[in-house]
């Protein structure tokens, strides 16, 4: 525990100090087109993994292809690891992302320029609205959308139903989902982060078109079979598991 906490102080100032500078160099790519912004963005995922693997101990491991093309991919959310990491595994994703994060300076403006697309939970069917139809100008260009169906960072372990904009925005888009559960929680949630090993498992994609209850159960299954006990450990699973 005591190595975690020293690995843990380390992290941040290293991570965040240089993170600081990254969002400063995003901001001045601006003006230079979105190609020198993507640059800046995949700068800030590979330092992110270097940290994560050198300073706090933790191996990635991805079970299954990682899609890179106009779907829908549901993640699992239990931790800022996972949100940091999709730049690093899509090579040009767009995210829905709460729009309370398109308030923080600097950030919140690169973020709108590289593709994100901000949600707005108490916006309605106009919101909604917006959403779709920024969301299809990606797809036409040919980005994978990614979105945490659960909402929110839940624990490792947790099941909570998905949040009913996930299926409205499935239904609209009409696009296969490919679901990815990840097992961050145990590892980097909290400010003591573990050694050990995170892993990505791909499911197989799931077709558009299916009925609200069904779309749910598959995802809500696909994005949770990490949750045996299992997964925590401090290696991968077996390929056969």
């Amino acid at each position: 525990m005591f190595a975690a906490i020293l690995r843990s102080l380390a992290f941040y100032p290293v991570f965040y100090g240089f993170s600081a500078v990254l969002v400063v160099a995003s901001v001045l790519a601006i003006p230079f087109g979105r190609e020198q912004l993507k640059k800046v963005v995949a700068l800030w995922g590979a330092w992110h993994l270097w940290c994560v693997e050198n300073i706090l101990g933790i191996t990635i491991v991805q079970e299954g292809v990682i899609p890179d093309e106009p779907v829908l991919i549901a993640v699992k959310h239990e931790s800022f690891f996972e949100a940091i990491d999709m730049p690093r595994i899509f090579s040009f994703p767009t995210v829905f992302a709460k729009r309370e994060l398109f308030l923080i300076p600097g950030w919140g403006m690169s973020a709108r320029i590289y593709g994100l697309i901000p949600v707005a939970r108490d916006g309605g069917a106009r919101a909604l609205r917006a959403m779709i139809s920024t969301a299809r100008g990606r797809v036409n260009e040919g980005r994978p959308l990614v979105i945490f169906p659960e909402g929110t960072r839940v624990a490792h372990g947790a099941e909570p139903p998905l949040q009913s904009g996930f299926a409205g925005i499935y239904k609209l888009l009409r696009l296969p989902v490919v679901p990815i559960a990840v097992n961050s929680g145990p590892f980097y949630h909290g400010l003591v982060k573990r050694p050990g090993t995170i892993t990505y498992c791909v499911g197989e994609a799931i077709p558009a078109g299916l009925p609200r209850a069904e779309i749910e159960r598959r995802v809500h299954r696909a994005i949770n079979v990490l949750n045996a006990s299992e997964s925590i450990s401090s290696g991968p699973r077996p390929a056969n598991a």
